[in-house]
Parts: structure tokens; C-alpha cells; sequence
């Protein structure tokens, strides 16, 4: 996927090209997760719509979910959901900056 060792650094419109290609990678990672949850919020808690948004977001981007949850199946869900976005926010940093740091310890050893 990168270049290694004994190639030479990547050109600038290349490498911008590169970490374009990891930011959309990103925007169906969380994209997705998004759906999963509000997919479980909506099924689950029978939010409406654009609640199960707000709480899948709001878990999602660490603020915790904003309705109060009133069955044991959504408690659990809830709970499961905000594991998995802690996760996700690993994954998420790791393939945005991957790029950015392959390209600054490549350039230190060319150096």
C-alpha cells in the first residue's frame, strides 16, 4: 500500500490523492457505524428517526446518548454501541494518519 524503503518519497498531488482515498475510507467507516446505530436505537428503543440520529451521533462522537433508554434490550445495545465507538475512534485515527506518519518517517530515512 505505501512505498517502501528503497523508493523514493511520493509526490505531493500523489500523496493528497492518497490520504483523499483514507478520509473516504473513514467518512464509510463512520458512516456506517452511524447506521448500525441508529438502526439499533430506532428498532430497540422505538426512537423516531432523527432521535436514533442524535444518540448514535452523540455516543459515536463521545458525548454519551441524550434520551433516556427504557428497555433492558436498548440498555444493553446502548452500552455495547459506546464500546464499539471507542473502537471505532482507534480505527478511525489509525487510517487517517497512516499516511501522514508513513510519509514523515519515510522522508526521515531518505534522509
Amino acid at each position: 500500500m505505501f512505498e517502501t524503503r528503497g523508493q523514493p518519497l511520493l509526490s505531493r498531488p500523489a500523496f493528497f490523492k492518497r490520504q483523499l482515498k483514507h478520509i473516504g475510507i473513514v467518512l464509510l467507516i463512520i458512516g456506517g457505524s452511524l447506521l448500525i446505530g441508529m438502526a439499533g436505537y430506532h428498532f430497540l428503543e422505538n426512537l423516531s428517526w432523527v432521535d436514533a440520529f442524535l444518540n448514535s451521533a452523540m455516543l459515536l462522537g463521545g458525548m454519551g446518548p441524550v434520551d433516556p433508554l427504557h428497555t433492558v434490550a436498548g440498555k444493553i445495545f446502548a452500552g455495547l454501541y459506546s464500546l464499539y465507538s471507542g473502537i471505532v475512534f482507534l480505527i478511525v485515527a489509525g487510517v487517517l494518519f497512516a499516511p501522514i506518519f508513513h510519509r514523515m518517517l519515510h522522508h526521515f530515512h531518505l534522509d
